[in-house]
């Protein structure tokens, strides 16, 4: 007979290797996380063939600069009628759905915001943006579509915590599209979960890993803007930290807050007009010929992520004066269309044109003020300073400028906050919140009329 600290130590082995059930969870939990890294590549080298096609036909002949005229306001016409008509939630970044979805506890309700359909039609619409010059990037649409396989991988393996799933999908998918799993880590705490658990994070980190791991398989080992390590050697740069923190934040602030208060307007207005999806479509193909003559007016300089104008930046190239601005108006525009797509890349670009023009004046490091104004516009706008610097680190590897890019972040968050209280993925998570409520209840209502009819 085992004596009492035998069985002890049997039961505590048994915990610790598990079942076949177990075992079987944990590997559907795996796969999930495997399929959200080639995703993320497949999809990455999607959006590049497709800005690419874009960048090649406008400069195909001498007036062929002239044709977003055209495409701009098609593409986003068609984006914005497939969204509204077949793809419902694929609208806007994809990291509001993923944070509303946190908030409803009926599977149902969750997988409106997550599901595959809407994943799919996420992954094709923002392709098509890019493929008509939208000033999109494929990050935040990265994090709906990781949710939603994590959800998906959860029903077939029976797992439990749709909440933690919902998080490491989402960490999953920042850390395979930019290749920095801290910063992935870090996004799923500071702003996906807004707290810390021990069990939930160890989901995440298990993700990020699995999911690292399979894109590095794919593309091997990469950072996302090449190395950059310029060093703060003088009172000048000390004072670009500042301008470029408080600046970042202030310009952060103008983004969001302005985005949240007229997308509401926007909204509200659309609602209480007899033809929503006409209106929809309509304002849709508006913004798209906007961004063609901001397009027109940079030299083609704001179409697609800015992701080459950044990284020339980082590499020490100055950008032009006034591009931040150019490339922040053609974002906001972009987002306040509507049409799939998200926000990060390009403002890392606006981030990396604000800091070149700061350091322009200063006399100081293109390549330093690049990542000074990217830590503090991409803080700024997303109010999650955590996440800007780790995520400014990991894409550089930067070893140098550490504590002046963590005060970048700093001072653009804290400038952001005084500016615009209200986060900018969470305000914008309240109206799909608020829109799957809704269907939820008229599917109920519409089931208890057909119980009563048959009744």
């Amino acid at each position: 007979m085992p004596t009492p600290s035998r069985s002890k130590m049997l039961r505590r082995s048994r915990a610790l290797g598990g079942s076949w059930r177990v075992w079987r969870k944990r590997f559907i939990f795996w796969l999930g996380a495997a399929a959200i890294g080639i995703v993320s590549v497949a999809f990455a080298w999607a959006a590049d063939q497709a800005q690419g096609l874009f960048n090649g036909l406008t400069h195909a002949s001498e007036w062929s600069f002239l044709l977003p005229l055209i495409i701009a306001p098609l593409g986003f016409a068609f984006c914005s009628y497939m969204a509204e008509q077949h793809f419902p939630a694929s609208q806007g970044s994809g990291i509001p759905q993923a944070i509303a979805a946190r908030h409803l506890d009926s599977p149902a309700g969750r997988s409106r915001l997550l599901s595959m359909r809407v994943a799919i039609g996420k992954v094709f619409l923002t392709i098509v943006g890019l493929l008509c010059g939208g000033s999109i990037g494929r990050e935040g649409p990265t994090v709906q579509v990781g949710a939603a396989l994590m959800l998906l991988s959860g029903r077939i393996g029976g797992l439990p915590q749709a909440n933690g799933l919902i998080l490491a999908g989402s960490a999953a998918g920042i850390a395979a599209a930019f290749n920095t799993p801290l910063a992935g880590v870090v996004f799923a705490i500071e702003e996906m979960s807004k707290t810390y658990h021990s069990r939930v994070n160890g989901l995440v980190l298990i993700a990020v890993i699995v999911s690292g791991l399979s894109a590095l398989g794919l593309v091997g080992t990469y950072t996302y803007f090449g190395v950059a390590n310029p060093d703060t050697t003088s009172v000048n740069d000390w004072a670009l930290t500042l301008v470029c923190g408080i600046g970042g934040g202030a310009f952060g602030a103008l983004f969001s807050g302005g985005m949240l208060y007229l997308s509401k307007r926007i909204r509200r207005r659309i609602q209480t007009s007899g033809k929503p999806l006409q209106r929809t479509v309509m304002l849709a193909a508006i913004c798209g010929l906007a961004i063609a003559l901001i397009g027109i007016a940079s030299g083609g300089q704001t179409y697609g992520t800015g992701y080459d104008q950044a990284r020339g930046a980082v590499e020490g190239n100055a950008l032009p004066l006034l591009y931040f601005i150019e490339k922040l108006l053609a974002s906001f525009i972009t987002m306040l269309s509507g049409i799939p797509g998200g926000i990060f890349a390009p403002s890392l670009s606006v981030g990396a044109g604000l800091g070149s023009t700061a350091a322009s004046l200063f006399g100081s490091s293109i390549a330093l003020g690049a990542l000074l104004g990217m830590a503090g516009y991409f803080a700024g706008v997303v109010q999650a300073p955590m996440t800007a610097f780790v995520i400014i680190l990991e894409m550089t590897a930067n070893h140098e400028s550490v504590i002046p890019i963590m005060l970048a972040s700093m001072l653009g968050y804290a400038t952001s906050r005084l500016l615009s209280r209200e986060p900018l993925y969470h305000g914008l998570s309240r109206s799909f919140l608020a829109d799957a409520l809704r269907a939820m209840r008229a599917a109920e209502r519409s089931e208890t009329a057909d119980q009563a009819k048959a009744a």
